[in-house]
């Protein structure tokens, strides 16, 4: 089986002992409050779905990402993982300090273990992450939202959040025997934020075409306006798996992980996020992880020609339709048609079809996937 990140799958989960003593003392120790998607990259560093990281970067780690899109020790790594605080809170803190790490509600989520206090330039992390200051970039107006110092350090889980999806949720570790026992020794993944459409189920089915098994792995959390909720996805694609996949050769599982909507580097960020679910390989098609007109629509499949030690299979999908001459789903390599004979995927048709109740063309959508999502009231974030 293909090997976690760096070679190692991270575990940072404290032991049962070590949780009871830092319960004991917790109301001694400083803590931070953390947000929702800061305790989901907390519970991904804790089960390795962000192998390497065994914590928040440290100030070298940071600056080399940024400038290089590698960790300190060379490893590709594009996206800065990282805890922010105010000044005054910082000023407070110790280097090689305990602290609580707290959730939304006040409870207790990790125990985090201070390395260092650092400062940083805002401007600069939006402008090389997101190829951009603007701050209509939801990935922008974030930093700009963000705290003065970034705190570096390893982590230790205490409790696992919950979540209505939970029987979605298995760790690497427990993907890797699921593949294993299913005899998959080539794996695809799947990322998405969206309910699935006609074209979303051609690649995914050319790319199985050459692996043995899918694994589809729809993003839960924080995502923009617009965007589809996550019951809906998930509803959605349960419905097109029971109705059009062998049972055998597809599974799905989520990832509980903000949108970043950092284009090319976060395409980088998933594909190393899959390879450490035991992916051999990832589809990366037309602007994976974009937002608006801000990156060229195949920016994130050209960038992997920059990480040849990656590890993992990118797969390059880029225009598709579904031609009325040949009647089915084309690329630009496999039909000699004219553009008049083509129905384009518009997820902006789609969407507006959807919102006024209508089921889309069985050319653009399963029937049974959209009767899933007009049964919702309103199926969008808002």
């Amino acid at each position: 089986m293909i090997q976690p990140h760096g070679g190692k799958l991270i575990e940072r989960v404290l032991s049962q002992k070590e949780k009871e003593r830092i319960l004991s003392k917790d109301k001694e120790l400083a803590s931070i409050k953390l947000d929702r998607e800061s305790v989901s990259d907390v519970e991904n560093i804790a089960f390795g779905i962000f192998s390497p990281l065994e914590g928040f970067l440290g100030k070298k780690d940071f600056q080399n990402v940024l400038n290089h899109m590698r960790l300190s020790n060379d490893l590709p790594w594009p996206i800065p993982v990282v805890l922010d605080v105010g000044k005054e809170e910082a000023e407070k803190l110790k280097e090689e300090q305990e602290i609580i790490l707290l959730n939304e509600n006040g409870q207790p989520v990790a125990l985090f273990f201070l390395e260092e206090k650092y400062e940083y330039n805002k401007k600069e992390l939006a402008e090389k992450v997101f190829q951009t200051t603007d701050s209509a970039h939801p990935g922008v107006a974030k930093v700009e939202r963000m705290k003065d110092i970034l705190l570096g350090g390893k982590i230790g889980l205490i409790q696992e959040s919950s979540t209505p999806f939970y029987r979605y949720k298995l760790r690497p570790l427990e993907t890797r025997i699921l593949f294993k026992e299913k005899g998959w020794r080539t794996v695809v993944g799947f990322q998405t934020r969206n309910t699935p459409h006609i074209g979303h189920e051609y690649v995914q089915k050319t790319a199985l075409t050459f692996t043995d098994g899918i694994f589809v792995n729809p993003v839960i959390g924080r995502k923009k306006k617009g965007d589809f909720k996550d019951e809906v996805i998930l509803a959605s694609y349960e419905e097109l798996i029971k109705n059009y996949y062998l049972k055998e050769r597809a599974v799905m599982v989520i990832l509980q992980m903000e949108m970043r909507y950092a284009g090319p580097r976060e395409a980088i960020f998933h594909a190393i996020i899959r390879k450490n679910f035991g992916c051999t390989h990832i589809i990366i098609g037309r602007d994976h992880a974009g937002v608006g007109n801000y990156y060229p629509p195949y920016a994130a499949q050209d960038i992997f020609e920059e990480f040849p030690d990656l590890g993992i299979v990118p797969l390059f999908f880029k225009s598709f339709s579904f031609c009325k001459k040949c009647n089915s789903v084309v690329n630009e390599k496999t039909c000699p048609h004219p553009a008049t004979d083509h129905i384009n995927f518009s997820g902006t048709k789609i969407r507006e079809l959807l919102t006024q109740g209508k089921i889309p063309s069985s050319e653009l959508m399963r029937p049974e996937v959209a009767k899933i999502i007009i049964s919702y009231d309103n199926p969008f974030v808002e």
